[in-house]
């Protein structure tokens, strides 16, 4: 049953990644919002910022890594949308593969689609004077993080592709998620906040997972910051999966 599984979700898988590369733009379209976003901050409004001794584009570039995972599963949602809209499910559903297999195969599809779209933004900021001291461990850990944080997003991006009555909605999603690092430490550090604000900055799993990022760049100590990160993506991640999986046996029941 698991070689079953295996092999039904990775055909379907390499379908998705064909439709991905065959629609290049897409990928284009992802990766433009955080490296527009990024060059703005760096040269329009990171002179007037104060980050002590530290490269302003080093100390954004964590927040624009969690936003360009934001984009990216705006497509997943998008992808499987219109895959149940245009009857795909149902046909698979009749054939003897894994009936989980079609939902894995846009999960995988999206971590490596949003891969790709990182490595993207990452050769951005180097070409824009990004440096980092981490070791292979620091930036294994780094790799780690941001898997667990869009593994978690892209749980939370099939719901709606399930469920979302028109292809806009299934989209929609993620604008919040785009718009949650503004109110975090990702862009200025969170002392500079008003009471309020800065209390939900210091509290939202952005600002931990991005102070965890930035610290394991720098080689500083990460703190709890590392378990408070890790924390909140596993969360994300459990509650994701189990409203996601309940939205899809309504569909296909």
């Amino acid at each position: 049953m698991t070689s079953h599984f295996v092999a039904d979700t990775a055909a379907l898988t390499g379908r998705s990644l064909r439709h991905i590369v065959r629609s290049v733009d897409t990928i284009i379209t992802t990766v433009l919002t955080p490296v527009a976003m990024m060059v703005m901050f760096v040269y329009v409004f990171g002179g007037a910022i104060d980050t002590g001794s530290e490269a302003y584009v080093n100390y954004l570039l964590p927040g624009i890594l969690l936003i360009t995972v934001a984009s990216g599963v705006a497509y997943t949602a998008f992808r499987i949308f219109m895959d149940l809209k245009s009857g795909i499910f149902e046909r698979f559903q009749s054939m003897p593969i894994a009936r989980s297999g079609v939902l894995w195969a846009h999960v995988l599809t999206s971590l490596v689609a949003n891969l790709v779209s990182l490595v993207i933004v990452a050769g951005v900021a180097l070409l824009m004077g990004f440096r980092s001291s981490a070791g292979v461990l620091d930036w294994l850990a780094v790799v780690g993080i941001l898997f667990l944080f869009t593994l978690a997003l892209t749980w939370i991006a099939v719901i709606p592709g399930l469920s979302a009555a028109t292809v806009e909605g299934a989209g929609a999603f993620a604008y919040p998620l785009i718009f949650l690092p503004f109110v975090s430490s990702a862009f200025v550090p969170t002392q500079t906040m008003p009471g309020p604000v800065r209390w939900f900055a210091e509290n939202q799993p952005v600002t931990s997972i991005v102070d965890t990022i930035r610290n394991l760049f720098a080689q500083q100590p990460v703190g709890d910051d590392i378990w408070n990160a890790l924390a909140w993506c596993v969360g994300i991640l459990v509650v994701a999966y189990v409203f996601a999986v309940a939205a899809y046996r309504r569909k296909i029941a």
